[in-house]
């Protein structure tokens, strides 16, 4: 089977499932079989591991093909693969043979500082609660921050160690799972908790793709339904036209939504392929991130003109378009997309 058709395997499944994604608020283990055969999860496991250790563009690239099917699991997919890369940053090799033992092995991990660390004659003591952290029902490892004497630290613990409270109940990206881990006087090995270095303007902005891939990818999911919708024999209802392709109007809108997610995609891939180069002018970074937030922008406006395209029928439980719209709309509202924040960081400088 060659890489394309593997991809085109990923994808079938992937939309297969997606629908049952959504009800049982995880991934399906089919998703996540097919994706785990075809390496998807060592995309950030370093070589030296068993990995691709794939650059920023690569990881964009996949995770947006990913979503274009379901944008839950390939979330999951990007969150696992940010894990991978904190870790490979941050941790000795001892820890990072154990967290890598299986190059393919799904990781979680949320970098909310809401736990805190008592150091202790034969580890560190953690106690805390992380929400909203993705995946975590079918992860191995997860990488949490939290307060130890003060410090801001990273935890690497294997994820059977902790308790989950299943506390995710939102309007979108339900299919991720991103329930709350908890850890009550849990001693963990000395070496599993490391203070955390800030990372590079090249690691941020590899965070911020592994969000933003997948919303770019349920937006082209969006148009290949709403495309479909155009080669029916749909039409817009109470008018003269025997298909929608017959209406200006129509062709507009589809011309300009295709133009916004066209849009979409190429900013994030230029600012994938700025944050692969290692010579990048830090003084680039709030540029870059108001970038990205405006391809999340893009995402947005796109599906708000598919749904003008698709009427009331779009809104639908059975209708796909309904769950990549609430999917977008909440998951290009992540903190690392944040358009308001982007464009204070980025007058800042300029000023």
């Amino acid at each position: 089977m060659t890489n394309t058709d593997a991809q085109d395997e990923q994808v079938r499944v992937l939309l297969a499932n997606a629908e049952k994604a959504e009800a049982q608020d995880r991934p399906t283990a089919e998703s996540l079989a097919v994706l785990r055969a075809g390496g998807a999860m060592a995309l950030r496991t370093p070589v030296a591991y068993g990995g691709t250790g794939a650059d920023a563009g690569t990881v964009a690239r996949a995770l947006a093909e990913w979503g274009r099917a379901c944008p839950s699991t390939a979330w999951v997919i990007g969150t696992s693969n940010t894990g991978k890369t904190i870790v490979a940053d941050a941790f000795g090799d001892e820890v990072q043979r154990e967290y890598y033992a299986d190059p393919n092995g799904l990781a979680c991990g949320s970098g909310g500082p809401t736990g805190s660390g008592e150091r202790v004659a034969d580890g560190v003591r953690v106690t805390g609660r992380w929400p909203n952290v993705s995946g975590c029902e079918d992860a191995d490892w997860a990488v949490l921050g939290l307060m130890v004497d003060g410090t801001y630290c990273w935890a690497a613990i294997p994820v059977a160690d902790l308790s989950i409270d299943r506390t995710w109940r939102m309007a979108g990206m339900r299919g991720t799972g991103s329930h709350t881990l908890v850890a009550d006087d849990l001693l963990v090995r000395a070496d599993r908790v490391v203070p955390a270095s800030p990372p590079t303007l090249n690691t941020r902005l590899l965070f911020a793709i592994t969000v933003l891939a997948p919303m770019v990818g349920a937006a082209r999911g969006a148009l290949d339904v709403t495309t479909a919708m155009f080669a029916s024999d749909r039409k817009p209802y109470m008018t003269a036209y025997a298909r929608m392709g017959e209406s200006p109007g129509a062709r507009h809108w589809l011309a300009d939504a295709a133009r916004l997610v066209g849009r979409a995609e190429r900013t994030m891939l230029a600012v994938a392929a700025a944050s692969d180069d290692v010579d990048l002018d830090p003084a680039e970074g709030p540029r870059l991130s108001m970038d990205l937030a405006d391809s999340g922008r893009d995402c947005r406006a796109a599906l708000e003109l598919m749904l003008d395209l698709n009427g009331s029928s779009g809104f639908k439980t059975a209708s796909s378009l309904q769950r990549y719209w609430r999917d977008v709309a909440v998951g290009t509202r992540h903190r690392q997309l944040n358009p308001y924040l982007a464009v204070e960081d980025f007058g800042r400088v300029l000023a």
